[in-house]
């Protein structure tokens, strides 16, 4: 018996992934081959959600991220990867030269200074980071890459508010489950909060577009 093929909406999903890790960074190399690197994913919002870095190429710790369920993320369901509408990316061509302290405490850094730029544009306040990211002194970030997981006609079925609610609300259900079932650090609370914070924007949000329309 032929095994069966992966459902449409996950093979879209690591396409996507690898064509926004192919993207050339503008001199010939495709930034996803960094080996050191800061990214950000965005909802299909345009909501800053999930922040990272990596000594390992920016290529595997994404995809793992996305593609393979082995981070504690996306694990413990802190992260639901077919949220991830857009991954911003900075790699940082320089340090693939320097020392391993040298490296990791400019990443440290430049971490915190993307973790700083997340808050501020999240209309929360907040982003979904289970782990705390330890404060830094901000640096000047090189120039980022920030491509979209799915080509327009998929990112618009994607979307669709109802279909997002529903993962959502999925999410927090077994997040909560997660939390009630192990001794967790309050970091994994926070982001069950800043979930349901997420998930009652949503609903809001649709709930006025009916009330709106009833109007007319």
């Amino acid at each position: 018996m032929n095994p069966k093929k992966e459902p449409e909406e996950v093979i879209a999903l690591y396409l996507g992934v690898k064509r926004a890790l192919d993207t050339d960074y503008g001199d010939g190399r495709r930034v996803g081959d960094c080996k050191y690197g800061v990214y950000l994913f965005y909802d299909y919002d345009g909501e800053p959600i999930y922040v990272g870095r990596t000594i390992e190429k920016l290529r595997g710790r994404i995809r793992r991220h996305l593609t393979n369920q082995r981070t504690d993320a996306v694990a413990m369901s802190v992260l639901d990867p077919f949220e991830v509408a857009e991954i911003e990316m900075w790699p940082f061509w320089e340090l693939e030269s320097a020392g391993k302290t040298e490296a990791k405490d400019m990443l440290d850094r430049a971490e915190y200074t993307v973790y700083q730029k997340a808050l501020q544009e999240s209309q929360f306040r907040v982003v979904l980071n289970e782990k705390e990211i330890k404060p830094a002194d901000d640096i000047i970030l090189p120039k980022s890459i920030r491509v979209s997981v799915l080509p327009t006609e998929l990112r618009e079925k994607r979307e669709h508010p109802d279909i997002r609610l529903a993962r959502r609300a999925r999410t927090i259900a077994n997040l909560a489950r997660v939390i009630s079932e192990r001794s967790v650090k309050p970091g994994i609370r926070r982001t069950l909060w800043a979930q349901a914070r997420r998930l009652e924007h949503l609903a809001k949000s649709r709930l006025e577009e009916f009330d709106q329309r009833d109007e007319q």
